[in-house]
């Protein structure tokens, strides 16, 4: 009984457990401790990554190196507690982000003169697809260069099936709000955009006839704004403590011989991401920001990306960060940043589709040619659209490619990737995030 009760309700049945819990509380304590003595946020957050990536090495050590460390008890039970502190920030951050999205573009529409929404929109749609379309290219060139797939047989499951592809026009018609409240509910940022700019409009056309209540509205609208603004910043701050256990609880959960298996396609995918990080510094660098300074500014947004591995989690910090570090108004900020963490993903959309489907091709001697290529971005672009507001981007966008590829019979093939998905996730993730900040940065300076 006194077993169960540890092992299967407080999940504290190993002394493993509780020693490296008890190592996480201590970097609680180093960060409290950096934080009083005024260590910068950036720094902070560099040390809390490398403690991170030491501790989820020494329980991957200490275990052995499993092939499934989720099998081993006092590892599912570490990891548990683990995503508790890491996975429960990032549901905090979740938390604001409709609200942000939905009071912030009301604000602005009602309060702008002269600004277009539907050009900015606009513009922003078609630097995040241009710049998807050049991640895709990248990671094509990278897939022939590392000659990924030739002459082998990644591990498939035979559980493992092509989800469901919906249509593109079904897609383009879900991501409207049909119900408004349904899509707060189910993080439809786009369909969240639209009704926010319904409202914001309608709110600006009738205060011609009733100003009064009108008036009364917008007031509202902004003080709620300064108080989720307020709750965002607090939330914020935690960030370096959880991003230790966010990322200690992926090197942990990932076993070893899974990573060696799919080594060449994970060499290509980082090194495709790396290529087209230069490639968005360039960008901002002809917009007139220095490089290292972009850099340093961005810091905390794509550390967080990188370690959460979620987009739309880490757009209140994506937002604020265009705002304070940038200068960006709130209506742009709000807008570039929400519609790059829902459509047009550089990494997840881009590079991982494009990669996966030379693998199959040279895993299965297809002949890829001018044509193969030029369907195979034009299919990419499409398909980066349509992802919007769905949950399982990557693995989405993927399914969708390969179907419109003709491609799709072959995806039980990327078992052995799609089984290492939490390592390559904070690559493309942190790529998105930086791809939606260079995009914001792109369409406001223009």
């Amino acid at each position: 009984m006194q077993n169960t009760f540890l092992s299967g309700y407080l999940l504290l049945g190993s002394f493993n457990t509780v020693l490296f819990l008890l190592i996480l509380f201590a970097t609680f304590f180093i960060n409290k401790k950096m934080q009083q003595k005024k260590i910068s946020f950036t720094l902070r957050m560099i040390v809390s990554i490398a403690m991170g990536l030491a501790i989820g090495g020494a329980i991957q050590l200490m275990a052995g190196f499993p092939e499934k460390p989720s099998d081993i008890a006092w590892v599912k039970e570490v990891t548990s507690w683990y995503g508790l502190f890491g996975n429960g920030f990032m549901d905090l951050l979740k938390m604001i982000v409709v609200p942000i999205v939905f009071l912030s573009i009301v604000k602005v529409i009602t309060g702008m003169k002269g600004k277009g929404l539907g050009k900015l929109t606009a513009k922003t749609v078609a630097m995040l697809i241009l710049t998807t379309m050049l991640a895709a290219a990248t990671g094509i060139i990278a897939g022939n260069v590392f000659d990924i797939g030739s002459g082998m047989q990644l591990a498939s499951d035979s559980e493992l099936q092509l989800r469901e592809v919906t249509t593109i026009v079904k897609t383009f018609r879900d991501l409207l709000p049909s119900n408004p409240f349904a899509a707060m509910v189910n993080g439809n940022v786009v369909g969240v955009i639209i009704f926010a700019a319904f409202t914001g409009f309608a709110a600006r056309r009738m205060s011609a006839k009733d100003n009064e209540n009108v008036q009364a509205f917008i007031k509202w609208i902004e003080g709620a704004y300064s108080i989720i603004n307020s709750i965002a910043m607090t939330i914020i701050k935690l960030m370096p403590y959880a991003v230790t256990a966010m990322m200690a609880n992926t090197i942990a959960s990932n076993g070893l011989s899974s990573v060696v298996l799919v080594m060449d396609f994970m060499i290509a995918l980082y090194t495709s991401v790396a290529i087209m990080f230069i490639i968005h510094l360039i960008i901002i660098s002809l917009n007139g920001i220095n490089p290292a300074r972009y850099i340093k500014d961005s810091f905390a947004p794509i550390a967080l990306a990188f370690t959460s591995r979620s987009s739309l989690g880490t757009l209140p910090v994506t937002i604020e960060t265009l705002m304070e570090k940038f200068g960006l108004d709130e209506g742009s900020a709000t807008l570039t940043g929400s519609l790059g963490a829902n459509m047009g993903m550089n990494g997840c959309a881009g590079i991982y589709p494009a990669l996966a489907v030379v693998t199959i091709a040279n895993m299965t001697g297809m002949q890829m040619d001018i044509s193969f290529y030029v369907m195979l971005l034009i299919v990419i672009a499409i398909s980066s659209l349509g992802i919007a507001g769905i949950p399982g981007t990557a693995t989405i966008a993927l399914a969708l490619t390969l179907s419109g590829m003709g491609m799709g019979e072959y995806f039980p093939l990327l078992g052995g990737i799609i089984a290492i998905d939490p390592i390559l996730d904070m690559g493309r993730t942190m790529l998105n995030v930086n791809g939606t900040i260079t995009t914001a940065i792109t369409v406001s300076k223009r």
